[in-house]
């Protein structure tokens, strides 16, 4: 018996009754329009909600508000996709399943907790406002743990939703590139120049492409996809420490 999921989705749709190919396009794009509409709600409540209940939206200084106000989000995800997570979800090896937890946890914690404070500071000395990410403190990790859990169960929904419609692992892994890629876009929004913009957007539709295949393909591949895209962060934090270093 194989343990590849997308084999076992297909066989018992192909051993089952058949299909209601105008209900499933129908269910299909009320998937990805939940998808959207998730994604547009929870950055339109962090630029405009959070400013209107006196927070900032800074995740260093308002770092347990932005953490409460993104579990929100992950719960109605939770609620909104179970039927594909569901479907979906499960550990080929729990042992396999805690170690891979609990050295991520206990890793994560260590680098926010003991790494980045010993970091030497960043001598920002360009002419434009440095992103947080530049200058980010230990309390961003909590609130952007959280964002990137939300993050990855918005993913999760997309990949499992173009397996059902019988999607190749590569097409989903380009579609998903694109859609990550594109999310990035509203950085432009920020007041960061276009080069950060950019660089932000190539790295997501790289992370997008590989993200399928991890979720679809590799055993607890969901706690390795939600590692890759933390560590991205903690290396764009990092970088700065090493080359842009305050001179004491």
């Amino acid at each position: 018996m194989t343990d590849d999921p997308d084999t076992a989705v297909r066989s018992a749709r192909a051993s089952g009754p058949a299909v209601d190919l105008p209900s499933q396009k129908l269910q299909f794009y009320w998937t990805v329009g939940q998808i959207a509409a998730l994604w547009g709600a929870s950055d339109i409540g962090y630029y405009f909600l959070l400013p209107a209940l006196g927070q900032s939206p800074s995740y260093s200084t308002s770092s347990i508000a932005i953490t409460i106000y993104y579990a929100f989000w992950v719960g109605m995800a939770v609620i909104t996709f179970w039927p594909l997570y569901g479907q979906w979800a499960r550990f080929e090896s729990r042992f396999t399943g805690y170690i891979v937890w609990s050295l991520s946890f206990a890793g994560c914690t260590l680098f926010a907790a003991y790494v980045l404070p010993q970091l030497p500071s960043v001598d920002w000395k360009e002419s434009w406002s440095p992103p947080e990410l530049r200058v980010a403190t230990a309390n961003y990790f909590l609130p952007k743990s959280i964002e990137i859990l939300f993050q990855q169960l918005l993913i999760l929904a997309l990949v499992l939703a173009l397996s059902a419609r019988d999607y190749s692992v590569r097409t989903i892994s380009v579609i998903c590139a694109a859609a990550f890629g594109l999310t990035h876009v509203l950085l432009a929004f920020s007041g960061v120049p276009t080069g950060y913009v950019i660089r932000f957007m190539v790295s997501a539709a790289a992370f997008g492409f590989v993200f399928p295949y991890l979720l679809l393909r590799v055993a607890n591949g969901f706690a390795y996809s939600y590692m890759i895209h933390w560590l991205y962060y903690a290396v764009s934090v990092i970088l700065p420490h090493l080359f842009l270093p305050a001179i004491k």
